[in-house]
């Protein structure tokens, strides 16, 4: 079943989205429908003030642009408010435990809590001792609000979802990861083209193979690229990397340049989670040409996470 068939029920099984591994197809197709009708809905200027009251919590301990800026906005267009809580200044998981930092902010009156972290293993924590839904803005092994709006877009671009083709280059990392389990769970064929040494989760890609997903892990560019419906990459260094000039000379060859777009042939379209490094993982010449949706991609950030905001905090 693609998308196009399925019918929307607005609502979830899950109380919380820590990542796509714990949603089915279903529930995935029912963020995209709801992000597709509130994207349609605000392009015509509809209010939609479905989050009237609710307050959504949020804390980065890493740097943010699209994620704070979508998240708060998505917040405010749905009729609620966002709190900012600087990672800096509260004390989780320093001068006080994450259980008792996730049971005080439970009883504040906040609806939902926004986190952007390093280890995934304390989102984790966060949610198993909240009453309130708990929303991963980005780990070091997940970012899984990247990956809906990535598959929104291509939905957008080309009309469907099952049987398109993702042909991901460069560095095996959290969004890798997301894309890689959102791809095998609704149909689509991924490709993560890495260097040997900087592939993805061996575990990831395993879960994902036993759930029937068509992934495919490997170092080799030439072949890969034929029939891909998209091209991704992300930055060669993730937030908080140090750099070193071992990665730098083993990604340089998996750079998207025009090469590897005219290998995917000119109906594949180009991606970026960004923020984007022009001239080192992408060339300027593909991620401001004509097959590059990346701005696109960046809005649909909002539209996609006011779907998951509406779907989680309504009822809190």
């Amino acid at each position: 079943m693609d998308i196009s068939s399925y019918q929307p029920t607005n609502k979830l099984n899950n109380k919380h989205l820590l990542t796509l591994r714990d949603y089915s197809r279903e529930e995935i197709y029912e963020i995209l429908c709801l992000a597709k009708e509130i994207k349609e809905e605000y392009k015509s200027g509809i209010p939609r003030p479905s989050l009237k009251g609710k307050v959504l919590a949020m804390t980065f301990a890493k740097a943010s642009t699209r994620t704070r800026l979508s998240f708060e906005m998505g917040m405010w267009q749905l009729g609620g408010m966002s709190m900012f809580l600087s990672a800096y200044d509260i004390q989780m998981g320093k001068s006080e435990t994450i259980s008792d930092t996730a049971k005080v902010i439970s009883r504040m009156g906040v609806s939902g809590l926004m986190i952007r972290t390093y280890n995934h293993a304390d989102v984790e924590t966060f949610a198993e001792f909240s009453d309130i839904p708990v929303i991963n803005g980005l780990t070091d092994d997940y970012h899984p609000c990247q990956a809906l709006a990535d598959v929104m877009t291509a939905w957008e671009k080309k009309g469907h979802i099952k049987g398109l083709k993702m042909v991901y280059m460069g560095d095996g990392n959290n969004v890798t990861h997301s894309l890689m389990v959102i791809s095998a769970k609704l149909g689509i064929d991924f490709v993560a083209v890495c260097p040997k040494n900087y592939s993805p989760s061996e575990e990831v890609y395993n879960y994902c193979k036993s759930i029937g997903g068509k992934v495919k892990i490997t170092d080799q560019i030439k072949g890969s690229l034929q029939g891909a419906d998209i091209v991704y990459t992300d930055v060669v260094f993730s937030m908080g990397q140090p750099k070193n000039k071992e990665k730098a000379f083993a990604l340089l060859p998996y750079q998207v340049n025009d090469t590897i777009m005219e290998l995917a042939g000119p109906d594949a379209l180009f991606m970026h989670c960004m923020p984007a490094h022009r001239e080192e993982e992408v060339t300027t010449s593909v991620i401001d040409g004509p097959q590059s949706v990346i701005l696109d991609e960046a809005e649909n950030r909002l539209h996609a996470q006011k779907a998951v905001l509406e779907l989680l905090l309504k009822n809190y």
